[in-house]
């Protein structure tokens, strides 16, 4: 029998003891031997939770106790939790996490700790979508080629509402506030944070890529409005906040933030609440993962198969997909050399020869235009709305600080990448 801890038993942690009961039969089937929760931790033990485990608000009980196997991470954060999971894995117990923040930052101090004990964390991206299995597991006779995927199901439910209904973005992030779908302080979501860090831990898997928040790209999409999803819809696209990862000779480019992309591809068709990845190897192809991103029920199930995967084997496998380094080590590059196709939109006084100066700066810029279109935003001013051909970050960055600067320029122009 295998004895498992769980450290924060909230809507996750709960569903977790409720998967490994309702589905007992099966579960022992498939692992091999049965599987049981003996404790859980939570901060407030008042709290009816509606499960018959033994609970405490001490992790001592569950990091200090000989039978329990495997300890289940649910707590969030990242500083606390590190310190507790490398508790666990000094004292011998396999590990299981859902928490994205703390493999963001932690993972490869976290690899090197575990060394030859068990530690999985498929929950700790897209919910129950069984992408870190796939990646590490299912195409690893693969060189990745890129990774494109919407790993925030606010942020999708959010776009998907204002592209359908007309919804502006304050009305629908208060509607997602009401519905859970976004916390009091959405930050961390619409600001595009949670995708990031569940895109980093995609492209260490991928390519074996030590990179932090900080060293990437990370924008959010709490500029869209109406007149862009307008544009969009006019040259078929749809804005989806992507998180993506590309392979470009011994660079990656890491980046996440609002796109503009054809509503032909398969991932613009992903839409409310739901995640999708789509992973391109070199020998497989392009591969389209989808399903629920969150949830309790939905992150659980990733749990829970990470629980039997231990006790089917009590073995461990490469924690990032890497049994050695990979020859030619890839470096990360840098977020000025990324090029692209853009969208930009200008809010200018209306007045005569606007444009004719706009259109100087693109040039002085090395930015050619490739659609153009004016739409009025008051009595006194308009929208200008550009797509350019592909052209340098830095380029595009150089032209917007110049273009602010102009006096009939009413605010900072917004810039969307088209991919």
């Amino acid at each position: 029998m295998i004895k498992v801890g769980i450290i924060g038993v909230g809507t996750v942690g709960t569903s977790v003891v409720n998967i490994l009961k309702d589905n007992a039969d099966v579960i022992s089937a498939r692992a091999g031997q049965d599987i049981v929760v003996k404790s859980g931790v939570v901060k407030n033990l008042s709290k009816d939770r509606g499960i018959d485990i033994t609970l405490t608000d001490n992790v001592d009980d569950i990091l200090n106790d000989p039978e329990i196997d495997i300890v289940v991470e649910l707590m969030g954060g990242v500083e606390e939790p590190f310190e507790i999971v490398k508790r666990a894995l000094k004292s011998g117990k396999a590990v299981v996490t859902a928490n994205k923040a703390l493999l963001a930052y932690h993972r490869y101090e976290l690899q090197s700790l575990a060394n030859d004990i068990a530690f999985e964390y498929e929950a700790s991206v897209a919910g129950g979508i069984p992408i870190i299995n796939a990646l590490r597991d299912g195409l690893s006779a693969n060189h990745i080629e890129s990774i494109m995927g919407i790993m925030n199901g606010t942020c999708n439910y959010m776009l998907t509402k204002m592209a359908n209904e007309g919804v502006s973005y304050d009305a629908i992030l208060k509607e997602a506030q009401e519905l859970g779908y976004a916390e009091s302080d959405p930050t961390f979501d619409v600001g595009g944070f949670d995708a990031a860090h569940k895109l980093l831990i995609l492209a260490s898997i991928a390519y074996g890529i030590d990179a932090k928040p900080e060293d990437i790209l990370i924008e959010g999409i709490e500029n869209v409005t109406s007149d862009d999803i307008a544009f969009a819809k006019e040259f078929g696209y749809a804005i989806k906040l992507l998180g993506i990862a590309k392979k470009d000779g011994n660079e990656v480019e890491l980046r996440v933030h609002a796109c503009l992309i054809s509503k032909d591809k398969m991932i613009a068709k992903i839409d409310g609440v739901m995640n999708g990845i789509s992973v391109v190897g070199d020998k497989v192809g392009e591969t389209l993962y989808y399903g629920p991103g969150a949830g309790g029920d939905a992150t659980a199930s990733a749990v829970v198969a990470n629980i039997i995967d231990i006790a089917r084997s009590g073995k461990s496998r490469p924690m990032l997909g890497f049994d050695k380094p990979l020859e030619g080590k890839l470096t990360l590059k840098a977020t000025q050399d990324i090029n692209s196709k853009y969208y930009i939109r200008i809010n200018v006084s209306d007045r005569t020869g606007v444009l004719a100066k706009i259109t100087k700066v693109f040039e002085e810029n090395n930015i050619s235009v490739e659609t153009m279109l004016q739409r009025p935003a008051t009595a006194a001013s308009a929208n200008l709305l550009f797509s350019t051909h592909i052209a340098l970050e830095k380029d595009i960055q150089n032209m917007i600080k110049s273009i602010e600067a102009l006096e009939f320029v009413n605010m900072t122009p917004v810039m969307i990448r088209i991919v």
